[in-house]
Protein backbone atom coordinates (compact mmCIF):
# COMPACT_ATOMS: atom_id res chain seq x y z
CA UNK A 1 0.00 0.00 0.00
CA UNK A 2 1.43 3.60 -0.98
CA UNK A 3 -0.76 5.74 0.09
CA UNK A 4 -3.38 7.33 3.02
CA UNK A 5 -5.95 7.08 0.21
CA UNK A 6 -6.61 7.46 -3.38
CA UNK A 7 -7.73 10.99 -2.45
CA UNK A 8 -4.37 11.65 -0.37
CA UNK A 9 -2.29 10.95 -3.66
CA UNK A 10 -4.59 12.53 -6.49
CA UNK A 11 -4.49 16.08 -3.71
CA UNK A 12 -0.85 15.47 -3.01
CA UNK A 13 0.31 15.10 -6.94
CA UNK A 14 -2.30 17.77 -7.89
CA UNK A 15 -0.47 20.47 -4.86
CA UNK A 16 3.17 19.39 -6.41
CA UNK A 17 2.03 20.02 -9.95
CA UNK A 18 0.26 23.37 -8.97
CA UNK A 19 3.59 24.42 -6.99
CA UNK A 20 5.24 23.82 -10.50
CA UNK A 21 2.33 25.91 -12.29
CA UNK A 22 2.75 29.11 -9.90
CA UNK A 23 6.69 29.20 -10.61
CA UNK A 24 5.90 29.23 -14.45
CA UNK A 25 3.62 31.62 -13.47
CA UNK A 26 6.05 34.11 -12.07
CA UNK A 27 8.37 32.96 -14.87
CA UNK A 28 6.12 34.76 -17.33
CA UNK A 29 5.08 31.69 -19.53
CA UNK A 30 1.70 31.13 -20.63
CA UNK A 31 -1.09 29.44 -18.68
CA UNK A 32 -4.48 28.39 -19.15
CA UNK A 33 -7.18 30.47 -17.85
CA UNK A 34 -10.10 27.97 -17.09
CA UNK A 35 -11.48 28.38 -13.38
CA UNK A 36 -9.91 24.64 -12.58
CA UNK A 37 -6.31 25.99 -13.33
CA UNK A 38 -6.65 28.86 -11.19
CA UNK A 39 -8.07 27.60 -8.54
CA UNK A 40 -4.96 25.75 -8.39
CA UNK A 41 -3.20 28.27 -9.15
CA UNK A 42 -4.01 29.94 -5.91
CA UNK A 43 -3.73 26.59 -3.96
CA UNK A 44 0.05 26.68 -5.10
CA UNK A 45 0.47 30.68 -4.56
CA UNK A 46 -0.72 30.73 -1.61
CA UNK A 47 0.79 27.60 0.33
CA UNK A 48 3.95 29.05 -0.30
CA UNK A 49 3.00 32.87 0.75
CA UNK A 50 1.29 31.17 3.71
CA UNK A 51 4.20 29.06 4.91
CA UNK A 52 7.34 31.25 3.96
CA UNK A 53 5.27 34.64 5.87
CA UNK A 54 2.65 33.34 7.75
CA UNK A 55 -1.44 33.63 7.77
CA UNK A 56 -1.42 37.52 9.26
CA UNK A 57 1.29 38.29 6.86
CA UNK A 58 0.34 37.66 3.30
CA UNK A 59 -2.59 39.57 1.59
CA UNK A 60 -5.10 38.35 -0.73
CA UNK A 61 -4.09 40.75 -3.48
CA UNK A 62 -0.44 39.21 -3.15
CA UNK A 63 -1.79 35.67 -3.45
CA UNK A 64 -3.61 36.75 -6.52
CA UNK A 65 -0.84 38.23 -7.84
CA UNK A 66 1.54 35.18 -7.73
CA UNK A 67 -0.67 32.87 -9.16
CA UNK A 68 -1.28 35.48 -12.08
CA UNK A 69 -5.17 35.81 -11.69
CA UNK A 70 -7.66 38.43 -10.64
CA UNK A 71 -8.09 38.95 -6.59
CA UNK A 72 -12.08 38.37 -7.29
CA UNK A 73 -11.22 34.65 -7.87
CA UNK A 74 -10.53 34.07 -4.37
CA UNK A 75 -13.88 35.31 -3.31
CA UNK A 76 -15.71 32.87 -6.18
CA UNK A 77 -13.11 29.96 -5.16
CA UNK A 78 -12.89 30.09 -1.49
CA UNK A 79 -14.92 32.73 -0.18
CA UNK A 80 -12.30 34.58 0.96
CA UNK A 81 -8.62 34.43 2.45
CA UNK A 82 -9.50 32.32 5.78
CA UNK A 83 -11.74 30.10 3.66
CA UNK A 84 -8.60 29.79 1.25
CA UNK A 85 -6.53 29.24 4.15
CA UNK A 86 -8.44 26.67 5.19
CA UNK A 87 -8.37 25.15 1.60
CA UNK A 88 -4.69 24.82 1.25
CA UNK A 89 -4.48 23.38 4.79
CA UNK A 90 -6.52 20.84 4.83
CA UNK A 91 -5.96 20.19 0.94
CA UNK A 92 -2.37 20.19 0.46
CA UNK A 93 -1.69 16.35 2.03
CA UNK A 94 -4.92 15.60 2.66
CA UNK A 95 -6.06 14.00 6.37
CA UNK A 96 -4.87 11.22 8.40
CA UNK A 97 -8.44 10.07 8.48
CA UNK A 98 -8.49 9.17 4.88
CA UNK A 99 -6.30 6.42 4.97
CA UNK A 100 -8.40 4.47 7.82
CA UNK A 101 -9.93 1.64 5.61
CA UNK A 102 -7.02 1.12 4.32
CA UNK A 103 -4.97 -0.41 7.44
CA UNK A 104 -7.95 -0.78 10.07
CA UNK A 105 -9.10 -3.92 8.37
CA UNK A 106 -9.39 -7.38 10.55
CA UNK A 107 -8.68 -9.29 7.45
CA UNK A 108 -5.30 -8.12 7.36
CA UNK A 109 -2.03 -9.24 9.43
CA UNK A 110 -0.12 -7.05 11.44
CA UNK A 111 2.65 -6.68 8.97
CA UNK A 112 -0.05 -5.52 6.49
CA UNK A 113 -1.76 -2.94 8.32
CA UNK A 114 1.49 -1.13 9.49
CA UNK A 115 3.01 -1.71 5.89
CA UNK A 116 -0.51 0.77 5.25
CA UNK A 117 -0.51 2.87 7.53
CA UNK A 118 3.32 4.08 7.20
CA UNK A 119 3.30 3.89 3.51
CA UNK A 120 0.27 5.99 3.88
CA UNK A 121 1.99 8.70 6.10
CA UNK A 122 5.07 8.95 4.00
CA UNK A 123 3.49 9.23 0.82
CA UNK A 124 3.64 12.85 0.40
CA UNK A 125 7.27 13.06 1.49
CA UNK A 126 7.44 11.66 -2.52
CA UNK A 127 6.56 15.15 -3.40
CA UNK A 128 9.36 17.19 -3.24
CA UNK A 129 9.24 21.00 -2.69
CA UNK A 130 5.28 20.35 -1.53
CA UNK A 131 5.70 18.54 1.76
CA UNK A 132 8.53 20.75 2.84
CA UNK A 133 6.01 24.18 2.56
CA UNK A 134 3.30 22.00 4.29
CA UNK A 135 5.50 21.06 7.34
CA UNK A 136 6.47 24.78 7.31
CA UNK A 137 2.72 26.04 7.15
CA UNK A 138 1.76 23.52 9.80
CA UNK A 139 4.48 24.88 12.63
CA UNK A 140 3.41 27.93 11.65
CA UNK A 141 -0.04 26.93 12.10
CA UNK A 142 1.23 26.08 15.69
CA UNK A 143 3.15 29.03 16.81
CA UNK A 144 0.67 31.38 15.27
CA UNK A 145 -2.51 29.13 15.50
CA UNK A 146 -6.16 29.99 13.19
CA UNK A 147 -7.88 27.32 14.42
CA UNK A 148 -6.90 24.81 11.99
CA UNK A 149 -4.35 22.95 13.76
CA UNK A 150 -7.67 21.98 16.38
CA UNK A 151 -9.76 20.54 13.33
CA UNK A 152 -6.45 18.65 12.33
CA UNK A 153 -5.73 17.08 15.46
CA UNK A 154 -9.83 15.99 15.19
CA UNK A 155 -8.41 13.90 12.13
CA UNK A 156 -5.47 12.41 13.92
CA UNK A 157 -6.99 11.49 16.73
CA UNK A 158 -9.40 9.30 14.39
CA UNK A 159 -6.07 7.83 12.92
CA UNK A 160 -4.91 7.02 16.38
CA UNK A 161 -7.69 5.18 17.70
CA UNK A 162 -7.86 3.28 14.36
CA UNK A 163 -4.27 1.93 14.91
CA UNK A 164 -5.12 1.18 18.61
CA UNK A 165 -7.79 -1.31 17.31
CA UNK A 166 -5.34 -2.60 15.10
CA UNK A 167 -2.81 -3.23 17.88
CA UNK A 168 -5.67 -4.24 20.55
CA UNK A 169 -6.53 -7.10 18.09
CA UNK A 170 -2.89 -8.69 17.49
CA UNK A 171 -2.37 -8.37 21.08
CA UNK A 172 -5.71 -9.71 22.24
CA UNK A 173 -7.73 -7.31 23.52
CA UNK A 174 -10.56 -5.77 23.28
CA UNK A 175 -9.79 -2.29 24.78
CA UNK A 176 -6.61 -0.10 24.37
CA UNK A 177 -4.85 0.14 27.57
CA UNK A 178 -2.29 3.59 28.29
CA UNK A 179 -0.01 0.88 26.92
CA UNK A 180 -1.62 0.55 23.65
CA UNK A 181 -1.94 4.12 23.78
CA UNK A 182 1.52 5.15 23.86
CA UNK A 183 2.47 2.05 21.54
CA UNK A 184 0.13 3.79 18.92
CA UNK A 185 1.83 7.49 19.21
CA UNK A 186 5.16 5.54 18.99
CA UNK A 187 4.82 4.35 15.81
CA UNK A 188 2.98 7.15 14.67
CA UNK A 189 6.47 9.08 15.72
CA UNK A 190 8.54 7.04 13.58
CA UNK A 191 6.64 8.85 10.81
CA UNK A 192 6.25 12.50 12.28
CA UNK A 193 10.13 12.34 12.54
CA UNK A 194 10.51 11.76 8.90
CA UNK A 195 8.58 15.40 8.30
CA UNK A 196 10.07 17.26 11.91
CA UNK A 197 13.78 15.86 10.46
CA UNK A 198 13.31 16.35 6.30
CA UNK A 199 15.56 19.08 6.42
CA UNK A 200 18.36 17.60 8.31
CA UNK A 201 17.86 14.17 6.63
CA UNK A 202 18.66 16.13 2.95
CA UNK A 203 21.66 17.86 4.48
CA UNK A 204 23.40 15.09 5.91
CA UNK A 205 22.16 11.92 3.85
CA UNK A 206 20.01 13.01 1.59
CA UNK A 207 20.14 9.93 -0.85
CA UNK A 208 17.88 8.34 2.09
CA UNK A 209 15.11 10.91 1.42
CA UNK A 210 15.42 12.62 -2.16
CA UNK A 211 13.79 9.83 -4.26
CA UNK A 212 10.32 7.93 -4.15
CA UNK A 213 12.09 4.54 -3.99
CA UNK A 214 14.18 5.89 -0.84
CA UNK A 215 10.87 6.70 0.72
CA UNK A 216 9.56 3.93 -0.25
CA UNK A 217 13.16 1.53 1.15
CA UNK A 218 12.56 3.90 4.52
CA UNK A 219 9.30 3.00 5.01
CA UNK A 220 9.45 -0.69 4.54
CA UNK A 221 12.42 -0.01 7.37
CA UNK A 222 9.68 1.80 10.00
CA UNK A 223 6.90 -0.88 9.59
CA UNK A 224 9.80 -3.40 10.68
CA UNK A 225 10.78 -1.21 13.46
CA UNK A 226 7.06 -0.92 14.22
CA UNK A 227 6.40 -4.54 14.31
CA UNK A 228 9.31 -5.13 16.53
CA UNK A 229 7.53 -2.39 18.81
CA UNK A 230 4.29 -4.16 18.93
CA UNK A 231 6.65 -7.96 19.52
CA UNK A 232 8.48 -6.07 22.59
CA UNK A 233 5.04 -5.17 23.97
CA UNK A 234 3.30 -8.44 23.81
CA UNK A 235 6.34 -10.07 25.02
CA UNK A 236 5.76 -7.88 28.36
CA UNK A 237 2.49 -9.09 28.51
CA UNK A 238 3.36 -12.65 28.53
CA UNK A 239 6.47 -12.60 30.11
CA UNK A 240 5.99 -16.42 31.02
CA UNK A 241 5.00 -17.23 27.53
CA UNK A 242 8.30 -18.53 25.74
CA UNK A 243 5.50 -18.43 22.39
CA UNK A 244 4.56 -14.66 21.57
CA UNK A 245 0.99 -13.48 21.14
CA UNK A 246 0.05 -14.47 17.32
CA UNK A 247 1.27 -10.99 15.44
CA UNK A 248 0.94 -12.42 11.70
CA UNK A 249 -2.91 -12.88 11.77
CA UNK A 250 -5.92 -12.65 14.02
CA UNK A 251 -7.88 -15.52 12.42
Amino acid sequence: MTSKSGKTVATSARCADTLTKEHDTASGRKQRSDGIEARERLLGAALRLFAEKGYGKTSTREIAGAAGVNIASISYYFGDKAGLYRAVFMESMGAQADGIPLFDQPRLTLRQSLEAFIAGFLEPLKQGDLVRLCTLLHFREILEPTGMWTAEIASIQLAHDALTRVIGRHLGINQADDDVHRLAFSIAGLGVQMFAYHDVISTIRSDLISTPEAVDAWAARLADFAEAMVASEAARRNPVNDTPLDLVSDN
